[in-house]
């Protein structure tokens, strides 16, 4: 059973920063893709930014220049570094993996305030 254990979520002040974890196991496909999307409350849940297994990556207008994703292939782990945060980058965050294959799997979220 493939498991997107998420860490790394809290509460921050505006314009603070935050790092996002997210560890995948028993995956018997190889990861391609491994990324981060949010969900805030009343609204559908958007695409954050993505990262290959070959290093490319691709973020949401509302983030670039502020996030920044990372992968560690060895370690089958996704980050997702959070600088410059406002209000609106509210939201529960879900780890989202994609296989070769085409199967996807997702976290259980984690919840980031950002907040005075």
């Amino acid at each position: 059973q493939v498991q997107l254990v998420e860490s790394g979520g809290g509460l921050v002040q505006p314009g603070g920063s935050l790092r996002l974890s997210c560890v995948e196991s028993g995956s018997i496909f190889s990861i391609n893709t491994m990324g981060w999307y949010r969900q805030a409350p009343g609204k559908q849940r958007e695409l954050v930014g993505t990262a290959t297994s070959g290093g490319s990556t691709n973020y949401a207008d509302s983030v670039k220049g502020r996030f920044t994703i990372s992968r560690d292939n060895a370690k089958n782990t996704v980050y997702l570094q959070m600088n410059s945060l406002k209000s609106d980058d509210t939201a529960v965050y879900y780890c989202y993996a994609r296989a070769f294959i085409g199967a996807v799997y997702w976290g259980q979220g984690t919840q980031v305030t950002v907040s005075s």
